[in-house]
Parts: C-alpha cells; sequence; structure tokens
C-alpha cells in the first residue's frame, strides 16, 4: 500500500503480510496490529543481496559518516513514521524515473523499491563532489528506483517544481536542495563578484543550476539536519 500523510509531520504505512517497508531507524512513532522490526543493512528488501556497487558506496558512506541506519518494518497493521517534527513529503514514484535524495532526508519507503548508493563523482565527476559539498550532502546520494512511494523530511515543507524546456530556468540555493526526480542535471553556478570577495554579496553566491526533465523539491528553509 503506497504511504499516506496523516498530517504535515507524520505519514502512515498499511502493512500486508508479504510486504514491508524501510524507514530511518528510530522514526517509527507508534504502530497498530501485528507488526515486527527487523535491522536493514544495504538496497532492496530485508535479506536482499546487494551488488558490488552498492556495497562500495555503503562502505564509503559509512567511512564519511553520511550512512544513516534503517529498520524494515513488516506483518499486518499500521505503522506512523516521523522525525525530530520535520515536515514530511511524499512523492509517488510510477517506475520510469530515478529519485535521488539525501540519506538523511529519506524517512521511509516501500521495501519493493530499488534503493543503491551512488558517489556524486559519477555524476559529473569533481563537479559532482564540489555539488555535494555546496549542499551538504557529502560525496554519496541514495537512488530509488520502481513503483511505490517515498516519504522525504524538509525544514518548514517543500515545493515540488517542474524542470524541462516548457517550464522557466530552475536555479536552487544548495542548502534548500531536498532531492530530484527525472533526469535533472543537477550544475553549480557560481556568481562572484567584489562585493562577495570582501564580505559584502548577497550571500547567495553558488547556486545549483537545474536542468533536463523532472521535479526537483526545494524546502522553505536553508537549514540543515
Amino acid at each position: 500500500m503506497p504511504l499516506e500523510s496523516v498530517n504535515s509531520k507524520v505519514v502512515k504505512s498499511i502493512l500486508t503480510p508479504g510486504q514491508n517497508v524501510l524507514a530511518r531507524r528510530g522514526s517509527m512513532l507508534y504502530y497498530t496490529g501485528d507488526v515486527r522490526f527487523v535491522p536493514h543493512s544495504m538496497g532492496g528488501g530485508p535479506g536482499a543481496m546487494p551488488n558490488v556497487g552498492g556495497v562500495m558506496g555503503m562502505a564509503g558512506r559509512m567511512m564519511s559518516g553520511e550512512h544513516v541506519a534503517m529498520m524494515a518494518a513488516e506483518g499486518h497493521g499500521e505503522v506512523f513514521y516521523g522525525h525530530a517534527g520535520l515536515h514530511t513529503d511524499v512523492i509517488t514514484l510510477d517506475g520510469s524515473s530515478i529519485l535521488s535524495v539525501e540519506a538523511d532526508r529519506l524517512l521511509v519507503h516501500d521495501g519493493y523499491l530499488s534503493s543503491s548508493v551512488v558517489a556524486l563523482t559519477s555524476q559529473g565527476g569533481m563537479r559532482g563532489a564540489v555539488r555535494g559539498a555546496m549542499t551538504g550532502q557529502g560525496l554519496f546520494t541514495t537512488q530509488l528506483t520502481g513503483q511505490g512511494s517515498v516519504a522525504v523530511l524538509s525544514h518548514g515543507g517543500s515545493t515540488a517544481l517542474e524542470v524541462g524546456p516548457n517550464h522557466p530556468q530552475v536555479v536552487v540555493d544548495p542548502q534548500a536542495y531536498v532531492c530530484h526526480l527525472g533526469q535533472i542535471n543537477v550544475e553549480i553556478a557560481a556568481s562572484v563578484g567584489w562585493r562577495d570577495a570582501v564580505g559584502k554579496g548577497s550571500g547567495e553566491a553558488i547556486q545549483l543550476k537545474m536542468t533536463g526533465m523532472g521535479t526537483v523539491w526545494v524546502q522553505a528553509s536553508e537549514q540543515k539536519f
């Protein structure tokens, strides 16, 4: 069953036998019914065998301190999730696009979605690494594919912006970026003048330019967590 928004800060998953959901460890608020929780480590559903790239990506993320532990819920009942009073948004995947999201912004997702950890250097080389540094994302990102739903976290809620040739250009503050869905290229756009050099600029010298086709989510804050 798809994830459901209970309110702006809580989401609900309805569990049935043979299905499971994966969530940030410690994010379960309460549940009803016969539900079991088990640790989860890498890609796919509980017990799935990750590929070599996933193993290496997860190892790198753990060494860099970017890993967020996950847990799986299974059984029959309803489980309610939230984290630190942050806002939640439910994103539905139809199987045609990849969702890229930071590990610390991922709250819960359907267990039958495929997940992998990808180095940002594979998405633009050094520019990808610079992008990770600017957003606070680090060197890795999580990618989810398949048909199902995902709940992401944000400060103050988020806005979904369409990216494509029939839409205005989208440029995002690095600290406000949450995630993106589809064939989107994220490039560093620098606008540094002499006022920035002497500390009298607008504070918006580094930006993320979104091109391609898809959707990007932007939070209503520049605060990281």
